[in-house]
């Protein structure tokens, strides 16, 4: 590239001048007060793309017709706030920052730095005028880049300035997250809007924030528009953003978890109240090995069984359960397929006495952890009540033969409701399974004898016999057994 000497210059004082200047990294062009560009250095032609002083004009307004100069914000600048004009008419502009191009051209090709020099002799009029430009495309490309991945970022976050505490850059995510609008949020500061005041470590964040430091991930309440609050975790990173120092504040929104916790507490809060007053006994033991974690009232008095004797301790070592077997078949349902309903038990006071009841149980989550809820229903009146209905009908059987197989079959089910109808049958002898035959049609002893040929003792002998290996202690119940059973 190559520059043109001014010719208002000559001399030691030119010579001196081209030396420094051609020896710095910044660009220099030098203006004549009637508007002709007289010279201007390589960094500054090639600032412009050009390679000689005449590409980038001979006088102001040629410079204005060859080149579009914008603001950072894009706008376009009139031709009168072209630096080169404000320079020509007395304006100062230390830090100005434009963004220029050749005409015609849509996108900006560099970014200047821009500043002004005015140069006399006497103290006068100027005698010559320069405008100083430092090439800083690389820095604001580079703001850019940031500023474009900072905006699609969608992890909530502020840009502060260290200095005044003020907030440059705010992304989608934050506006979203907190509720404000963008103008109402940048140029303010923390003054306005405490971001660090609501952190649980406050003293820390703010401790940080100053000394320009990181600030450690918390939680914190942060401030909405409406004058309510939002659970966040916050953090800070120290970042430089235009050589200036700043603090990076993201965030992470934790409302939604604040919310499902406190409907979480609500659901336990319920559950307790109904839990405690629920006039069904019932009980809350860990999934793994049964143990009690709680028992309500009602548990307490159907067995007799105190809190202070029962939590921790597994449910099978209660003294509450009749059958052992029938205890284990349970807990290996529940362990299985996740519980049961309606199991008709017997289960033992503390005095002993047996307490028919509904046992039904169901897994679920609670408090953090796997649990089994029990819920046990005394029917004991209930199958005292149904016993007696039983009793009243055999009372007034006379021949079994005229009841049909539904009457029969809900008779045996009001007797023994536990009874599996698949239980194995005992082994009956054939002639155990003629008489079992006969006392199903109604017939007495007598008749019994008669029709199979053998003396009345020996036909008693075999109900007696009979009566031991089914489990029954009387002519009904034999034939209620006979029926359930298909014989």
């Amino acid at each position: 590239m190559t520059s043109t000497a001014p010719a208002a210059l000559s001399g030691t004082t030119l010579g001196h001048l081209q030396q420094l200047v051609d020896a710095l990294s910044a660009g220099v062009i030098l203006i004549d007060p009637t508007g002709s560009i007289l010279w201007a250095n390589p960094a500054a032609l090639s600032m412009h793309g050009a390679a000689k002083l005449e590409d980038i004009g001979a006088t102001a307004d040629d410079y204005c017709q060859r080149f579009c100069l914008r603001y950072r914000n894009h706008h376009r600048l009139p031709r009168r706030e072209y630096p080169i004009m404000r320079l020509l008419a007395g304006e100062s502009f230390p830090d100005l920052v434009v963004e220029v191009a050749p005409l015609g051209t849509n996108e900006p090709r560099w970014v200047h730095h821009v500043r002004d020099v005015a140069m006399d002799d006497d103290g006068g009029d100027p005698d010559c005028l320069a405008l100083v430009i430092q090439d800083v495309s690389d820095r604001f490309e580079a703001e850019d880049r940031f500023d474009a991945m900072f905006q699609a970022n969608p992890a909530p976050a502020i840009i502060v300035r260290l200095a005044d505490h003020r907030f440059l850059k705010v992304n989608r995510g934050f506006l979203e997250l907190s509720g404000y609008d963008r103008d109402a949020l940048v140029g303010r500061s923390l003054v306005d809007i405490d971001l660090l005041g609501g952190a649980d470590r406050a003293k820390l964040a703010r401790t940080r924030f100053e000394a320009g430091e990181t600030i450690p991930q918390m939680e914190a309440e942060l401030p909405a528009p409406d004058g309510g609050t939002r659970l966040v975790i916050m953090a800070g990173q120290p970042i430089e953003l235009a050589d200036q120092p700043c603090m990076l504040l993201t965030f992470a929104d934790l409302e939604h978890r604040r919310r499902a916790e406190e409907a979480l507490r609500a659901s336990e809060q319920h559950f307790e109240a109904v839990f405690r007053m629920a006039p069904v006994a019932m009980v809350v033991t860990e999934c793994a090995e049964n143990r009690i974690i709680e028992i309500n009232d009602a548990f307490s008095r159907l067995t007799g069984i105190a809190p202070s004797t029962s939590v921790g301790r597994s449910l099978a070592t209660l003294p509450m359960w009749e059958a052992p077997a029938e205890r284990d078949r349970c807990a290996r349902e529940v362990g299985e397929r996740g519980g049961l309903r309606g199991r008709d038990v017997r289960l033992l006071n503390k005095d002993g006495c047996a307490i028919d009841c509904l046992l039904s149980a169901e897994r679920t989550t609670r408090r953090g952890g796997d649990r089994v809820v029990w819920m046990i229903q005394d029917i004991t009146a209930r199958r005292r009540t149904e016993t007696e209905l039983a009793d009243a009908m055999e009372a007034v059987m006379k021949d079994a033969s005229w009841f049909s197989r539904t009457v029969m079959d809900k008779l045996a089910e009001l007797r023994d409701p536990r009874a599996a109808p698949g239980d194995p049958r005992p082994e009956l002898s054939s002639r155990e399974q003629e008489v079992l035959g006969c006392i199903g049609e109604g017939l007495d002893d007598k008749t019994i004898a008669d029709r199979l040929g053998l003396s009345p003792n020996t036909v008693r002998n075999h109900v007696t016999r009979l009566y031991a290996k089914i489990g029954v202690n009387r002519r009904s119940a034999a034939v209620i057994w006979a029926r359930e059973r298909g014989y």
